[in-house]
């Protein structure tokens, strides 16, 4: 009872330092967010999928103070990539360094400027798909952005558009506190790019609902802000409809605490849903990627690919579930997570899951760790690679399932080398 009541006070202190000005449609979804939180109250250690990944400074009232982190003269992730730029700086929208908010076969809305509007297509999806992701683990860091979201867009896709939407997430304060909410509706044969970086804030809470019609195709890539101090804690929530696709691949270096969750349902026939991480972390370091898939009909496909190297200390986490429901006949669920430890003093924690209620189905997950292959790094160095180069040469193959996750090879290719120049860098 006293743990319950310690969460409880914790809430309370956190949300009396937020604003809630609940208006029209949003005020409503606001307001319904708002009571699953109380209800909820804030994670601590005990709760089951934070026993790995301690809360607390996600919890507090304030964030932390952090370092600037300057990237000198290294390039933008995707700069070299044709797309729609729309920045936020420290959580509020820039318009003077966004393009326009139209692209062809596109709606694109700040959330505040369509919340008085009487009836609005995001008011059946923003909080709804959070609501239903928070059965059967409670997210009360979901629940909080719902309630308390700063700002964010709506962003409605009728046709396929000829270029990705590039989210940029620009940090200047040190002490920075945002809570971003993005809608995204993919209408049925439409087929979209999203592109998101940065890190953002001093601490970041990060919300993404999308719903992907039949026959449609969503695909997000993600590259988190490599500043050191930062910490974030964010989630996709997602319902895939008949014969639609749902792939995201997010790319982590640096972050002291990053806690990144996906909850995905397959609701129409022959979908697809992956999602792939690749993650480095270097010292004081703890990255967590927790997964819920949820198999509701025939012939899906799920694909859970998770990598990180680790070393100096560095903590990883993984936590995925595969739940096959009844008459989800023919699902093919497949779940690999899978550390390269460089060093003795780092930690990688794995917590895979199926769960399946049907009889004709092929799920599959595996959970490993374990150091560079000798044998491998023995044959590089007897032809001559020196011993470093060699060494990320055989990072970079470890990170390649997860990578080739990304289907736009424009768009992998700039992973590919924006890793290998992180790697060089610690070469010498």
């Amino acid at each position: 009872m006293a743990v319950l009541q310690s969460k409880h006070d914790a809430l309370q202190a956190r949300i009396a330092a937020l604003s809630f000005a609940p208006q029209g449609w949003l005020g409503a979804a606001r307001s319904d967010a708002l009571a699953r939180l109380t209800a909820m109250g804030l994670p601590g250690k005990r709760d089951e999928y934070w026993r790995y990944t301690d809360p607390t400074g996600l919890n507090a009232v304030e964030a932390a103070p952090v370092t600037l982190f300057d990237p000198g003269d290294e390039p933008a992730p995707f700069s070299g990539v044709d797309r729609l730029k729309i920045v936020f700086v420290d959580g509020v929208f820039d318009a003077s360094q966004s393009d326009a908010l139209a692209l062809e076969g596109v709606q694109i809305e700040r959330t505040c400027d369509a919340a008085e509007a009487d009836i609005h297509w995001a008011s059946a999806l923003y909080g709804v798909l959070e609501a239903r992701g928070q059965s059967p683990v409670q997210r009360p860091f979901a629940a909080l952005n719902s309630a308390f979201a700063d700002d964010g867009l709506l962003i409605r896709v009728t046709q396929t558009p000829s270029k990705p939407i590039s989210l940029i997430y620009h940090h200047k304060s040190m002490t920075s506190d945002v809570i971003l909410h993005h809608c995204i509706k993919v209408e049925s044969g439409a087929e979209v790019t999203i592109l998101e970086n940065g890190a953002a804030a001093a601490r970041f809470n990060h919300v993404m609902e999308i719903e992907v019609a039949d026959d449609a195709r969503f695909h997000h890539i993600r590259a988190q802000g490599r500043a050191h101090t930062r910490q974030a804690v964010t989630h996709l929530f997602a319902r895939i409809g008949r014969n639609a696709a749902f792939k995201s691949f997010t790319l982590t270096a640096n972050g002291r605490l990053t806690r990144n969750d996906a909850v995905l349902e397959l609701l129409g026939a022959d979908s697809v849903a992956h999602v792939a991480g690749a993650a480095l972390g270097d010292g004081d370091f703890h990255h967590d990627d927790t997964v819920f898939i949820t198999h509701a009909a025939e012939r899906c496909e799920s694909r859970q690919v998770f990598k990180k190297v680790l070393k100096n200390g560095a903590v990883g986490v993984f936590q995925g579930k595969i739940l096959v429901k009844q008459g989800a006949q023919k699902t093919d669920g497949y779940q690999i997570s899978q550390a390269l430890m460089l060093d003795g003093d780092s930690q990688f924690l794995a917590k895979p899951e199926l769960e399946i209620y049907a009889d004709d189905v092929k799920c599959s997950h595996g959970s490993t760790s374990g150091a560079i292959d000798e044998t491998a790094l023995f044959y590089l160095r007897s032809r001559g690679v020196p011993l470093r180069q060699a060494q990320s040469l055989l990072v970079l193959a470890f990170l390649a399932e997860a990578i080739s996750e990304i289907e736009d090879e424009v768009i992998s290719d700039d992973i590919r080398q924006r890793l290998q120049s992180w790697l060089a860098r610690h070469e010498h």
